[in-house]
């Protein structure tokens, strides 16, 4: 083995894990202090709020690291296989904020406010005509069974696939070996995509953010959301891929895998753009009261500036820059496009979930901002100590002569 098949956290990277997380954890004790520990329901929902914006999106984010490798598996895609482990090691940090955000999440629910979460309020359901029609599913009983459940499948789906992963680092394969492991793994990839799909692309959106405003609903609102953390999760991968090609790692990734992983960013943004589009002009097409009153506060409210400011981050600027070919291979480019795009698909979850309970103003983005940047930390830190327990490229997989050739 090589010096450089294996991660070594250089000092300066451990710094910055640090640094971020410590960057974090002041903005949510400063927040609590202005906001949390407030006598008023709303002002402590300003506290309670940016914690759940925060979790959720990377939360979402990290594991749509393991959607990205899940697909690529049942596709029998090949040339991921260079750079697998990183998205294995960005799937990692699932049970980690996990539990962060399944904790947020139930401190809301049970907390005793409801601010945030309207249909926790019994007496106020059964008085309003829309939350006593949902209750059913919007419930404190079924809110927790469900998120604890989808965590928990998350977290251990993602783990067997990992053990798959890091079992053909134990020897080379016979060919029989080499078709029952793929099955194995396409079997296990299967069943994470078919969770996937009743959680991140169906419920769960409707419980953790599309419930803020309980009133209304969208059937393009769970797409919406897969979309923006999809999007962000490739960027993530394609951000760590450059900073390891950078450090002299992962010398079997070329700028053929790069320019795909361009591809991805650059057609999920057009597509986030779509469902964008799409999800507002129909409401507003049809005109119904229960549905353009979501959009009064971001579309002609203080949160307008923000809503179309997603359009340009989003959508413009991935889609004029990456349109080239030369640019989704240039490492600036995309690192700089990678930082657009969470940034970006942040403040999307930011004004999905601020308005709800800051209908009057925009709260000052700086306390969040820096728990955002808590969770960027917390990221680095378990990513890098993922990345330095194993070899970074998994030489035995059946794939990997594919992938080393992969030309697009």
């Amino acid at each position: 083995m090589t010096i450089r098949e294996k991660f070594e956290i250089p000092q300066r990277y451990n710094l910055w894990s640090y640094a971020l997380m410590a960057v974090g954890v002041i903005s949510i004790i400063l927040l609590y202090v202005t906001h949390g520990a407030s006598n008023d329901e709303h002002e402590r929902a300003r506290f309670w709020g940016s914690l759940l914006q925060n979790s959720v999106f990377f939360l979402l984010l990290v594991n749509a690291a393991m959607f990205f490798l899940c697909a690529t598996i049942l596709a029998w895609a090949g040339w991921t296989t260079s750079f697998r482990r990183v998205a294995e090691a960005i799937a990692s940090a699932v049970p980690v904020i996990g539990v962060i955000c399944g904790a947020i999440l139930l401190a809301i629910v049970f907390g005793g406010d409801h601010a945030i979460y309207h249909w926790t309020d019994a007496e106020h359901v059964q008085h309003d005509e829309i939350l006593n029609h949902k209750k059913g599913f919007l419930n404190k009983t079924f809110f927790t069974v469900w998120t604890v459940l989808t965590i928990a499948l998350w977290s251990l789906i993602g783990r067997k696939i990992r053990t798959l992963s890091l079992s053909t680092d134990s020897g080379k394969m016979s060919v029989e070996e080499g078709k029952k492991f793929q099955w194995t793994n396409t079997v296990w990839s299967a069943l994470f995509l078919f969770v996937f799909a009743l959680t991140v692309m169906s419920t769960i959106p409707w419980l953790w953010l599309m419930s803020i405003d309980a009133h209304w609903y969208s059937t393009m609102y769970s797409w919406y959301t897969f979309a923006s953390t999809f999007v962000s999760g490739v960027a993530l991968i394609a951000l760590f891929v450059i900073y390891l090609k950078n450090k002299g790692y992962l010398e079997h990734t070329t700028e053929e895998h790069l320019h795909d992983l361009g591809k991805f960013m650059f057609a999920f943004s057009v597509f986030w753009c779509y469902l964008w589009f799409s999800q507002y002009m129909l409401i507003w097409y049809s005109n119904q009261p229960e549905e353009t009153k979501y959009f009064e506060p971001r579309v002609e409210g203080p949160y307008r500036g923000i809503f179309f400011l997603n359009i340009i981050i989003n959508f413009i600027a991935p889609l004029l820059l990456l349109m080239k070919r030369g640019s989704k291979r240039n490492y600036t480019t995309v690192t700089v496009l990678g930082v657009m795009i969470i940034f970006g698909h942040w403040l999307d979850f930011f004004q999905m979930v601020h308005p709800a309970t800051s209908v009057d103003h925009v709260p000052m983005m700086l306390y969040d901002m820096g728990i955002g940047l808590g969770f960027v930390g917390l990221i680095m830190f378990i990513v890098g100590r993922t990345l330095a327990k194993h070899p970074l490229v998994p030489k035995n997989h059946p794939f990997f002569k594919e992938s080393v050739i992969h030309h697009t």
